[in-house]
């Protein structure tokens, strides 16, 4: 019995059942053609019946395997778990606490929805063996997630993930899993919820962050939660750090799954910002901050000269460590850590102020497993900064992933200092690119739907090795990060990083191209990270970068 049909004899759930039978072949082949993938970041996956699917059964599957995991590895294991306003996750996470519950583990499950951060926190709060954060970030509403965190709140390893995997690929999904009812769960004790105090707790953390030098607080802020699990959180934090003029866009305030307002709730989208625009320029406010559903990632903007200007994730990041840097304290031998698609102007500040720059891959959880290393050699306060070009930042340790809460309250501060003295962070900004060089980022996506899309990429990938092969003697370098090897020119020499499918073109003049499939969406990405002496060259220089390397895209498209 193929897969399709075997599920149209076993699920019961009237949505799904109509779903099925009103599949197209092409419809059923996507549905059924793999299961969803489990890696280090757990799972994401369009909503929808088959195994290729997010819904209850893939979800019950996945929570097997992993309490199997646990089992295996802890006498008492226990589990942490919360979700965010997409549609389907208060299912999603009370299904997984079922399925924990079954097995014998100690569940705690937030009663209200909450944010990746406070998911970390919480594991490391409660002492949990793992937590659960059911979210698909940024992604659009057709999508959920099932992000997967170890004891010490950051997101698993590549080993764990591994084992995992073997214990969710033994067990079949209508056969093996484990399930009690949740609220007999709830009244025998099995499955508890996570008090105010972990709340509390996480925002007294948060006003550590507090600069006290920083006095004033006139600030006026416009926020907007893009109708995820920000709203409670950021506010809060925002409050209690002392700004009280903040406005809520009202049509984003309130967790709606469907994102009416914002089809893709990505703040690193201009179009999903709108509304938070529109209210920054009527109030003419000092600043917009607007966090994804799962808010781990803040986007913002400002009235900059008289015209509305957006700060991406990259320039961000380069702000808050030149801020930073004048209010942390900052030990011997401290780090910043990076992705290898985030922007390389930190080298020379970083060097400039006696600091080390670890990069590591694309994924936050390669930055808070960062944590964790220096955490084992007991130098958990060499860690001074984490970021990624993707609107994620992070500035202390309590928390192993981005936390755009943290941020929230870091990035008002530094809006303040410099409304104090007269300019605002993009004057700094200019300031900067004036003493270390010129730089321009950008990010171009091409989207790839399917088994056939999956295909396609592979293909591409394929064509833009052979191109760094065949014509190396073009660039200054060429990283790829699948078989751990950088080439320049003959030299030859090993990267220490775990592989993954990302190739990375070194130019003589400093700019970079980095190609890669996303490992959350169907689509291949490629950074431009484009560098100039003279800020008037830059945009042809990142024109020239762009036709060079759509050429080769074309090219492999043509082929394929």
């Amino acid at each position: 019995m193929g897969d399709y049909e075997r599920w149209l004899k076993k699920v019961t759930d009237p949505a799904l059942r109509a779903e099925l039978l009103s599949m197209s072949p092409t419809e059923k082949e996507d549905a059924f053609y793999k299961d969803l993938e489990f890696g280090t970041g757990g799972l994401r996956g369009l909503l929808g019946a088959g195994s290729n699917r997010m819904n209850v059964y893939t979800v019950a599957k996945i929570s097997q395997g992993i309490a199997d995991y646990l089992k295996k590895n802890y006498e008492k294991g226990s589990v942490a778990i919360s979700y965010d306003s997409r549609i389907n996750s208060t299912l999603f996470a009370q299904t997984a606490a079922r399925v924990y519950a079954a097995n014998g583990l100690s569940v705690h499950i937030f009663r209200e929805l909450m944010p990746t951060p406070v998911l970390s926190f919480a594991v490391r709060y409660l002492h949990s063996s793992m937590g659960v954060m059911v979210t698909a970030s940024h992604n659009p509403k057709e999508y959920n997630g099932y992000k997967v965190y170890n004891a010490a709140g950051c997101q698993i390893t590549l080993e764990a993930a591994e084992e995992i995997s073997n214990f969710i690929n033994k067990n079949d999904l209508f056969d093996d899993v484990k399930l009690i009812n949740f609220d007999d769960g709830v009244k025998k004790g099995l499955i508890k919820f996570i008090g105010e105090d972990c709340f509390e707790a996480f925002m007294d953390y948060i006003q550590t962050k507090r600069i006290p030098e920083i006095t004033s607080r006139d600030l006026k802020i416009v926020y907007s939660p893009l109708n995820g699990t920000g709203l409670r959180s950021v506010t809060t934090a925002l409050s209690r750090a002392g700004f009280s003029h903040f406005t809520v866009v009202p049509e984003q305030r309130d967790p709606d799954g469907t994102f009416r307002t914002c089809p893709k709730p990505n703040p690193e989208l201009k179009e999903a910002l709108s509304l938070g625009l529109a209210l920054l320029e009527k109030q003419q406010a000092d600043l917009l901050l607007v966090t994804d559903p799962d808010c781990d990632r803040v986007g913002t903007a400002l009235i900059h000269k008289g015209a509305v200007r957006l700060i991406n994730g990259n320039e961000m990041g380069i702000l808050l460590y030149d801020f930073l840097l004048r209010h942390k304290k900052a030990y011997p031998g401290s780090v910043v850590v990076k992705t290898v698609v985030t922007s390389d102007l930190i080298f020379p500040l970083a060097q400039a102020n006696q600091m080390k720059v670890v990069e590591v891959l694309t994924g936050f959880k390669y930055i808070g497993e960062q944590i964790g290393l220096l955490e084992r050699k007991g130098e958990e306060k060499l860690f001074f900064f984490g970021f990624e070009e993707s609107y994620g930042y992070l500035t202390g340790t309590a928390v192993r992933d981005k936390d755009a809460v943290d941020a929230s309250v870091v990035i008002a501060q530094m809006f303040e200092e410099y409304k104090d003295r007269g300019f605002d962070p993009v004057d700094r900004l200019e300031e900067i690119y004036a003493q270390y060089g010129y730089v321009e980022t950008g990010l171009d996506n091409y989207e790839f739907k399917g088994e056939e899309g999956s295909l396609t990429m592979l293909s591409i990938m394929k064509s833009f090795r052979i191109e760094g092969e065949k014509n190396r003697k073009n660039y200054a370098f060429v990283n790829d990060y699948l078989i751990g090897k950088s080439f320049a020119g003959k030299k030859e020499t090993t990267l220490d990083l775990p592989a993954s499918d990302v190739l990375k073109f070194g130019y003589p003049d400093g700019s970079t191209v980095t190609v890669r499939p996303s490992g959350t969406e169907p689509k291949l990405k490629i950074y431009y990270y484009v560098t100039a002496k003279k800020e008037a060259r830059l945009a042809s220089r990142h024109a020239e970068l762009k036709k060079i390397t759509e050429g080769i895209l074309n090219a492999a498209l043509e082929v394929k």
